[in-house]
């Protein structure tokens, strides 16, 4: 669903790992509506921080992508003072009131490339600039970046298990295709031309930073009936953070007489 309003009142709604601004919680709050929160914590970071250089009196620019649900709710913290950029080109349109009061913040799932270009360009225009404290791409995002500039020289085709409208799937995509080397993305086995494996003898695979394990693992096993049977796995950035699941979920998980499954996808981003 795209708006609470489509939710019966007093029934339950999930927002999803992009977050929501305050106006969306607010509506829920009207409707009775039971909410389990999944925002993804660096998500919600973010927004801590675009509520807190608001305060202090900065004018705000979101780098992002305007139509991306995590702009969108992010944006709806401090809306007044925030500006979107999705390019370097656009840094040279943007009007403040104090140049020396200037803040920026980033979508957590772009590409580190384009996000470092804008920042930089931004620097250039606003040389008392601030930013986080810490980088706002998140650390899943930026470990699979950093995996497929390490692995596209050494194969044929790369492929991307990811929604379309993932962001940080795309992304992974991009990166390949920037560096030379064939990429698709696909949501599942059966997105697979066969005419992309003609003449292909080494497939590298990764995925969106949600995406379901269990995807992963039927495209490895078509990829295999394909004749891809010398596989070996590759860990460039170890992941050892785990964010614990809503309250809600945690006492579902702990009262339900059968295992649930598919939980983690409620932080698909």
């Amino acid at each position: 669903m795209d708006s609470v309003d489509e939710v019966p009142a007093g029934e339950r709604v999930i927002y999803s790992a992009h977050g929501v601004s305050p106006e969306v919680r607010e509506a829920s709050k009207q409707r009775k509506l039971r909410v389990i929160d999944a925002t993804c914590p660096l998500v919600t970071k973010v927004h801590v921080e675009a509520v807190k250089f608001a305060k202090e009196g900065y004018s705000l620019i979101l780098i992002g992508h305007r139509d991306h649900d995590e702009v969108i709710g992010t944006l709806g913290e401090a809306p007044s003072v925030t500006q979107v950029v999705g390019s370097v080109e656009e840094v040279e349109g943007l009007h403040v009131p104090d140049p020396d009061r200037v803040a920026y913040l980033t979508q957590t799932t772009l590409s580190l490339d384009e996000t470092r270009d804008i920042i930089a360009a931004l620097k250039e225009r606003f040389p008392k600039i601030k930013g986080p404290a810490a980088q706002d791409i998140c650390y899943a995002t930026e470990n699979r970046q950093t995996a497929v500039k390490q692995t596209s020289s050494r194969v044929d085709l790369l492929l991307v298990v990811g929604s379309d409208n993932s962001s940080n799937s795309k992304r992974l995509v991009e990166v390949a295709r920037t560096l030379g080397t064939h990429s698709h993305l696909i949501e599942n086995f059966r997105s697979i031309s066969p005419e992309w494996l003609q003449g292909i003898s080494t497939v590298a695979l990764t995925a969106g930073a949600s995406a379901p394990e269990i995807l992963v693992e039927q495209v490895i096993d078509h990829l295999t009936s394909q004749g891809f049977t010398n596989l070996q796995e590759v860990e460039v950035m170890p992941e050892n953070v785990r964010f614990g699941l809503p309250p809600e979920i945690v006492e579902a998980v702990n009262t339900s007489p059968t295992p649930l499954v598919g939980i983690e996808s409620l932080a698909g981003r």
